[in-house]
């Protein structure tokens, strides 16, 4: 059965990192960020050292973001995050607030540190629609040549063996213990497998996403959905049968926009940061 879940961006602070020399790394218009903002978020994703600099650069843009939402005198009503934040408990935490509370106080994270983050993803998500998203299109010729350029993406039954290794929101701290191990130890000691499935009758579409596009062998990223911390290595791919255009339009569709969405983010970015004061120490 398909997982509908939501995103829980909370767990954006973990303590093991409470060691870490603290310093300003970089400096956006009048706000800061320090070096413990990005290993924060670093830890949240569960991404590699090397990601370090990626990380920056999206908090970087997360800022110019907020700035130009600001600027827009774009706000959001309490109830609307008010309604946020009980999908979020029922969905994640089984309906119970202290359940919640009780996580948040594990990762050393206060209540109010928590809501303002919801506030800011939901500001920054309105922004983006209005900049982004609702201005992507896929035209027929863009389309055309998607379907023709990945056949094999659009290719019917096409199955995948994948192994998964599933965290709790009670689990997510151990993310980072996970991510050491695997240096040394096999993927399948911590995961579960699951042999020739097509990924959209097991699994959410984020995690299908992610799947979609990984080469054999290799191993994503971690994946928050719904409080839930996901790592997923896709061990086989089988290609499946051919779909004509019209069988596939609309996932041939869907790959359009979102290319396209790609697109107008980056130039819309680098906008704003052709209009902001950037300094990276």
């Amino acid at each position: 059965m398909k997982k509908t879940i939501i995103v829980f961006a909370a767990l954006f602070a973990l303590s093991s990192y409470a060691a870490e020399v603290d310093g300003v790394v970089a400096t956006v218009n009048t706000h800061q960020i320090l070096r413990s903002d990005v290993l924060s978020e670093m830890a949240r994703l569960g991404v590699h050292a090397s990601e370090y600099s990626n990380i920056l650069n999206e908090l970087i843009n997360r800022k110019l973001i907020l700035k130009a939402a600001g600027d827009a005198k774009m706000t959001i009503q309490e109830w609307v995050i008010e309604n946020r934040v009980r999908e979020i408990i029922n969905r994640s935490f089984s309906g119970d607030r202290n359940k919640l509370m009780e996580t948040l106080s594990r990762n050393k994270i206060a209540y109010p540190e928590w809501y303002a983050r919801i506030r800011e993803d939901m500001i920054i998500s309105a922004m983006r629609w209005n900049a982004v998203e609702k201005h992507a299109t896929a035209s027929p010729a863009a389309m055309m040549k998607m379907y023709s350029n990945n056949p094999e993406r659009y290719a019917e039954g096409a199955k995948v063996s994948v192994s998964v290794i599933t965290l709790t929101p009670v689990e997510s701290s151990k993310r980072e213990e996970i991510s050491e191990a695997l240096k040394t130890k096999d993927f399948s000691e911590f995961a579960k497998a699951y042999p020739d499935i097509v990924p959209e009758d097991v699994f959410s579409p984020v995690i299908c996403e992610e799947i979609r596009e990984m080469p054999k062998g290799t191993i994503s990223h971690w994946i928050d959905i719904g409080g839930w911390s996901f790592l997923v290595k896709k061990d086989d791919e089988k290609p499946g049968k051919a779909r004509t255009f019209v069988e596939a339009y609309d996932d041939v569709e869907m790959d359009v926009r979102a290319e396209e969405s790609k697109r107008i983010y980056d130039a819309w970015i680098q906008r704003l940061r052709a209009e902001a004061y950037i300094k990276v120490y």
